[in-house]
């Protein structure tokens, strides 16, 4: 469970009644977007003919461009997910990640999922006893990427889920 049991507001849209700008939720997509791209060599190590996670990254970039819609982000989100099923360890969390970036263009809280799940993915990957390090070290990776505008906003998102996120976001 990544998603809180009550909706921040500032993870809506103004059209539905929260506070997210489109252009900040577009931002959000394209975070989500490179986090998973960040871990995605993971998961096409393991299964270099699946090609449902770069797709659900392509398409979540493709909607903040305008080029799909919504619906078709997040269905390629629900692809990328269903690929990781079968597996385990850092291809399975890398396919998540990438899922939850896809999803982002339906619900903009999912861009904290995608984070999460790489984070897993680099701990996952990472050598007997450096998995903490290996997080730490993509978290920060992740800090580093995010655009000013919405760095305040994750950043306090990362405060307040921490918990429900398998508490990754210790950077």
């Amino acid at each position: 469970m990544i998603l809180p049991k009550v909706r921040d507001p500032r993870f809506v849209t103004i059209r539905r009644g929260g506070t997210l700008t489109d252009a900040d939720h577009r931002l959000l997509a394209l975070w989500a977007a490179s986090c998973a791209e960040h871990v995605l060599g993971l998961f096409e190590s393991a299964q270099p003919g699946d090609l449902r996670p770069r797709h659900a990254i392509e398409q979540a970039r493709a909607w903040v461009r305008g080029e799909v819609k919504m619906m078709q982000a997040r269905a390629a989100g629900g692809h990328a997910m269903g690929a990781a099923r079968d597996l385990r360890g850092a291809a399975r969390h890398a396919a998540y990640a990438a899922g939850q970036a896809g999803a982002v263009a339906h619900v903009a809280a999912h861009e904290l999922g995608a984070a999460a799940y790489a984070i897993k993915a680099a701990r996952a990957a990472a050598p007997e006893g450096l998995s903490e390090a290996a997080g730490r070290l993509e978290c920060q990776w992740q800090r580093d990427q995010l655009p000013e505008a919405i760095r305040e906003l994750v950043l306090d998102d990362q405060r307040k889920r921490n918990d429900i996120c398998w508490s990754v976001f210790h950077c």
